[in-house]
């Protein structure tokens, strides 16, 4: 199967996709949070639901600003229940999201038998079809997910470069970034909010489900290579463009070897970072499976310095 121009735009889509959710992602991993990126892409689905039945349409603005309010609120119920409840922070995740994705799915199957809202895209996406719809700036055309994603990523790095201090404080030490006059309650909800944002431009293109391998499978790999937040940055942005063209690579080359004639790109794409992860787990410098290996053979080999001495005085 030949590559075409509507391939090279939908692994384009998927690499805007993706690095744009590999910035907020980082953050995600480092705060030991990466499960508050799968709840706010499951709890998106009320707010999709509720914009369609206010409006009564399938306008993009007013979908993509449900969706982002309740993905906000996601973070604040956790925050809430998990402060004022006594739960653990891992539990109140579990019952904000689950309730809220439960109240989203009967919603839209709510929803689809007046107009054609496809649960199964709501959950897996569909990014083959995003060249279908095109949107012009001057002479230029481009599908309308990849300019969304384009944009998102843009406001993403500006708020990283803005208040990149003040992530990387809060993100370490919240105690000190408060003795020092930064909020770290403000910086974790705009962080949450960047999560919220960037997670409803992605659903369109690669779904709920898909979402959260984007947001933190490509900042984990970066973890395991290096311990710096810069080039962590960059390396994670590094794993989700690659992850992109590999996976839809393997979407179209690989299904046909096995006798099937096609499969999603979106879960290639979060299978191939898997793969990536893979390599960086077992080859990574100094936290690798090889690298720790050699490090205990070496231990083993040394040979201890009180053997050496010799017993004669």
């Amino acid at each position: 199967m030949s590559w075409t121009i509507f391939d090279t735009w939908i692994a384009v889509t998927g690499m805007l996709c993706a690095i744009s959710c590999a910035i907020p992602g980082s953050f995600l991993v480092l705060r030991k949070m990466s499960m508050m990126g799968d709840a706010i892409s499951h709890a998106v689905l009320p707010g999709l639901a509720i914009a369609f039945f206010a409006t009564g349409a399938r306008d993009s603005f007013p979908m993509f600003i449900g969706a982002a309010v309740v993905g906000i609120l996601t973070a604040l119920f956790t925050q809430w229940i998990s402060r004022f409840g006594q739960v653990d922070r891992g539990a109140a995740m579990g019952i904000v999201f689950t309730t809220l994705f439960a109240i989203g799915l009967i919603l839209i199957v709510r929803a689809a038998d007046h107009v054609d809202l496809d649960p199964g895209c709501v959950l897996y996406g569909a990014i083959e079809l995003t060249p279908l719809d095109m949107v012009s700036f001057g002479p230029f055309e481009l599908p309308r997910a990849a300019a969304v994603n384009g944009a998102t990523l843009l406001v993403n790095l500006a708020i990283v470069i803005l208040l990149f201090k003040e992530l990387r404080l809060s993100s370490f030490d919240p105690a000190l970034a408060d003795t020092l006059g930064f909020s770290s309650g403000f910086i974790h909800y705009l962080l949450m909010t960047m999560v919220a944002v960037t997670t409803v431009a992605a659903f369109e293109s690669v779904g709920s489900i898909i979402v959260i391998a984007m947001l933190i499978v490509p900042a984990a790999t970066a973890l395991l290579i290096t311990r710096r937040l810069i080039p962590m940055l960059f390396i994670a942005a590094a794993v989700g463009a690659a992850s992109s063209w590999i996976g839809h690579f393997m979407a179209i080359r690989i299904p046909p070897l096995f006798g099937v004639s096609d499969t999603t790109s979106s879960g290639m794409m979060a299978f191939a970072a898997g793969l990536l992860f893979t390599l960086a787990w077992i080859f990574a410098p100094h936290e690798g499976l090889v690298a720790q290996f050699l490090r205990a053979r070496g231990k083993e080999n040394r040979i201890p310095e009180s053997t050496t001495q010799s017993p004669l005085r």
